[in-house]
């Protein structure tokens, strides 16, 4: 049953991105997996399709839709059973690109919006360092102004289409002076910006369709018009935009999830066991039940954040529960799909086990466990 907060739009939306991932996608993202990337004619499919687009404004080629559109583009993705291809399309629409849509003046937006929309322009965003990645107060690369240009040196860590992206958005200390988060700045670094590379490509556990790397900045020069909003309020713009990062990653989550179990569904159903059917077990019957219930609660309660941040009210504590909530739960119902599969679930060819491995990040990227239970106790008075 749809949510009640779903309108005739956004039906049209889950069905059309639905249609788009079992025709364009599950039948060769196997491939996508050993080549370590996502294609960039799929993305631009995407582009044409609207689907790069749902929350930039329509000027700009968007459909200025709301954060529920977020919500079911990143739920449809996550069924998809292909989590790195997956990533690869949020961190574009809605890890990195809101940085631009939030603080990009409109020169910038003229000449990024519309290619990026497209799915002609990727983008990535570079915050987690080697030694700082929530605690963005544990920064270390520096940006230092040199007449119209900036000097960027440092090193980025687990940077999401780090490997391919055209453009980065990079947050930098411009004032080393002051304490904790305050002195952060974003730029916008382009693929072939002086002095920017690529360190290495990250071979990763999961998300295999993505590609993952470590940034090196070394003297890399930029125009002093890539400066992204104001100088020195870098950190609002990241603070203001993890928001927006974990309600993506708990919708896709539970995508992830209630696909995990319809897959596990069919399988008890036909795999036999001691004269009948797995599904004819008490056991298993009643766990996957409860695990349904578990993910439909915690879909309902991505879904009524997307609402109430779509109000605008303050949801700081639902999007932390959301990240942490959801992203263990994924686990939970992953590491169950994959024991009833028994040994086919632990063979590489079985769709579960891919999942299982994709699943394991969901609690850690964007904000670990334990940093957003920390962010709810803050709040419990609140």
């Amino acid at each position: 049953m749809d949510p009640i907060h779903f309108s005739e739009e956004h039906r049209m939306l889950r069905d059309q991105i639905r249609r788009f991932v079992e025709q364009e996608v599950q039948p060769v993202a196997d491939q996508w997996e050993l080549d370590g990337m996502v294609p960039r004619d799929v993305l631009r499919q995407m582009g044409d399709l609207g689907f790069l687009g749902i929350r930039a404004p329509e000027r700009f080629g968007g459909s200025e839709m709301e954060t529920m559109g977020t919500a079911i583009l990143s739920e449809e993705l996550g069924r998809s059973t292909f989590a790195g291809f997956a990533i690869t399309v949020l961190v574009h629409t809605d890890m990195a690109s809101p940085h631009m849509l939030n603080f990009g003046n409109e020169a910038q937006l003229a000449k990024y919006l519309p290619g990026m929309i497209k799915g002609e322009i990727i983008t990535a965003i570079a915050v987690t360092e080697p030694d700082a990645g929530s605690d963005v107060a544990g920064m270390r690369t520096r940006a230092v102004r040199d007449g119209d240009h900036y000097v960027l040196n440092g090193t980025k860590m687990f940077i999401t289409n780090g490997v391919h992206a055209d453009v980065l958005f990079v947050a930098a200390k411009t004032d080393p002076d002051v304490k904790g988060s305050r002195g952060v700045s974003m730029f916008i670094v382009e693929r072939d910006a002086p002095g920017f590379s690529v360190g290495q490509t990250l071979d990763k556990m999961g998300w295999r369709s993505s590609d993952t790397a470590e940034l090196v900045f070394d003297n890399c020069r930029i125009p002093a018009e890539n400066l992204l909003g104001e100088e020195n309020k870098g950190f609002y713009s990241i603070m203001r935009n993890f928001q927006n990062e974990r309600l993506t990653i708990g919708a896709m989550a539970m995508g992830e999830a209630q696909k995990a179990i319809e897959i596990t569904l069919d399988y008890v159903r036909e795999r036999k066991a001691f004269g009948a059917t797995l599904y004819d077990k008490q056991t298993i019957r009643q766990r996957l039940a409860m695990l349904a219930a578990k993910v439909e609660a915690g879909r309902q309660l991505v879904y009524h954040t997307a609402w109430l941040d779509d109000q605008g009210h303050d949801c700081v504590k639902e999007v932390s529960m959301i990240k942490a909530y959801c992203g263990e739960l994924v686990n939970e119902v992953m590491y169950t799909c994959l024991q009833f599969h028994g040994g086919f679930g632990f063979i590489k060819e079985s769709v579960i086990e891919r999942m299982t491995r994709d699943a394991r990040v969901q609690s850690i990227g964007g904000g670990a466990t334990e940093v957003m239970l920390e962010e709810i106790a803050k709040r419990f008075d609140a």
